[in-house]
């Protein structure tokens, strides 16, 4: 009982100490983007104060209304059960979907959790594909094309063993993730985007998004 009293204690002046830690860290970064407080779109790279600071309470609320993290991704594709789909996080989103996590459990975020979301170099990009073989994603790759430029990704995971999809043993039998990660300093993060998926064995799966309206 002694050392949970102790724990709750230190957890309390923890929580009591992190407001403060976590405004100088928000004008700090403030600071360093030198940008106007203007309303942002969600692929903005350099965030301002007020704009870190809202992805953090949108996240709380969102927990304190049961929603899940998830509904601060940014989704593309068709909504269908048999359709190539997938979805995005951005900086500003990642900072909803941590805090909202941390809310569901009674916690708050720590400057340096923050701090490890806004020195991400890189956007996730996460996609569900279908093919006809449990192989099919295996080497599988993405890229984004903004206006004729061609970006590669820095990382590419994939299912090596897809699941069956909702109408197996109908075609498309399998589904499976292809996942991607690209660097902020590659790509225009206001451009009209093509995202393509091209599984090994041929094909392709695109998705047309206009990030300036990613809100």
């Amino acid at each position: 009982m002694l050392m949970w009293d102790a724990q709750r204690h230190r957890h309390t002046a923890q929580r009591l100490g992190l407001r403060g830690r976590l405004k100088c860290l928000l004008l700090c970064v403030a600071a360093l983007s030198c940008l106007p407080h203007v309303p942002a779109h969600a692929i903005d790279v350099d965030l301002t104060e007020q704009q870190i600071q809202t992805a953090l309470d949108q996240g709380k609320q969102a927990a304190k209304k049961g929603m899940s993290p998830d509904s601060f991704y940014v989704r593309f594709g068709v909504a269908d059960e048999v359709q190539s789909k997938g979805f995005l996080i951005t900086r500003v989103g990642a900072l909803s979907v941590m805090a909202t996590h941390m809310a569901l459990r009674g916690l708050q975020p720590s400057e340096t959790d923050v701090r490890q979301v806004l020195e991400g170099k890189t956007m996730l990009i996460s996609t569900v594909i279908f093919g006809n073989r449990p192989d099919f994603a295996v080497d599988s790759y993405m890229v984004l094309n903004q206006g004729g430029k061609t970006i590669k990704p820095v990382t590419v995971r994939f299912d090596a063993q897809a699941d069956r999809s909702v109408v197996w043993p109908e075609s498309p039998r399998f589904k499976a993730k292809v996942i991607a990660s690209f660097n902020y300093a590659d790509f225009d993060p206001k451009a009209t985007t093509t995202i393509t998926v091209f599984p090994a064995n041929g094909g392709e799966s695109s998705f047309r998004m206009d990030f300036s309206e990613i809100h």
